[in-house]
């Protein structure tokens, strides 16, 4: 049996192929990303391990897989219909790196609060003022509004505590009490616009996602409010996004992930009310080493026969 790692960026697979190795299954990298290069890559594969590849009906039709590990909690890169008729099972990691994202969320929202990359760039060209960041208001006693309400936002949750804010969410399909359950306040999403100073994306990237931050949501929340996005670009309108920021219509924004990556457009990323970051939310050297161990021995025990950790789809009578 063979396992084919569509793409990485890590420095090398040593923790997989050691994985591989004690399972007696071979382990062979490519460098691929489009769904051509994935289904030729993966001829004769009986898996494969995918971090940014897309993975489509082109690579199901055209190879005998039996399942697809994703690097990240994410799968919008694969097409789990495509694979669930096909009878390839689809797999992710859903925790590895709940403390790193909670983290990352809450360090871009303080640095538009308090204007620190703003601040850094004016020294380091010379300046020494700090009324160019005014007006800055007190963060204690504000509203942290929440898209979403899984793990991740959770943990948001667990840390806006010891910053005194309260904490409202806004998640259809999580219910008010389990909310209430993990200290925040269940409202809609058009309540989530008006009461919150603060929104922390943390939605997934589906079709009833896509684009759920646009014109009309920046206009209904405050004109000095902050957005952050550590989940998927395309859930925010980056255009509507940018036009807003532009127009002062909103306060500010901490942008983890963009629609495309890297961003072909980096006006949004230029506006001097934008703190921006490389996608590296999910990152340390422990979540990676965690997400790589998980998905590979999820991978291996499906070709052993074994069932996986962390299903996304259901094939046959799994």
């Amino acid at each position: 049996m063979k396992v084919v790692v569509t793409d990485y960026d890590f420095p090398d697979l040593s923790i997989e192929r050691e994985l591989a190795e004690e399972a007696g299954i071979e382990l062979e990298a490519a460098q691929v990303k489009s769904p051509d290069e994935v289904a030729v890559a993966a001829e004769g594969a009986d898996a494969l391990l995918v971090q940014y590849a897309r993975v489509d009906e082109t690579v199901f039709e055209s190879t005998d897989l039996a399942v697809v590990g994703r690097y990240g909690i994410g799968v919008d890169s694969v097409d789990v219909d495509a694979a669930t008729e096909h009878g390839v099972r689809v797999l992710n990691v859903p925790a590895y790196c709940i403390d790193e994202v909670s983290t990352h969320a809450f360090s871009l929202l303080l640095a538009c609060v308090r204007n620190v990359a703003r601040y850094d760039r004016e020294i380091r060209d010379g300046a020494w003022d700090w009324t160019t960041g005014k007006p800055i208001h007190r963060f204690a006693g504000r509203t942290l509004g929440l898209a979403g309400f899984g793990k991740i936002p959770r943990a948001v949750t667990e840390k806006a505590r010891a910053f005194d804010v309260d904490v409202v969410a806004y998640d259809p399909y999580v219910d008010a009490e389990e909310v209430e359950a993990h200290g925040a306040e269940k409202v809609d999403f058009e309540g989530l616009l008006e009461r919150s100073d603060f929104v922390s994306v943390h939605a997934p990237l589906t079709d009833e996602t896509e684009g759920m931050f646009d014109a009309d949501a920046f206009d209904a929340m405050d004109e000095s409010a902050i957005l952050v996005n550590t989940s998927r670009g395309s859930v925010v309108d980056t255009d509507d996004l940018h036009d807003a920021l532009a127009a002062d219509r909103i306060g500010g924004a901490g942008i983890d992930v963009m629609p495309t990556e890297p961003p072909e457009n980096r006006s949004l990323l230029e506006l001097d009310n934008v703190v921006a970051t490389p996608h590296v939310s999910w990152y340390s050297e422990e979540s990676s080493q965690e997400l790589r161990r998980t998905v590979t021995v999820d991978v291996l025990s499906v070709l052993q026969g074994e069932e996986p950790r962390n299903p996304v789809n259901h094939v046959g009578g799994n």
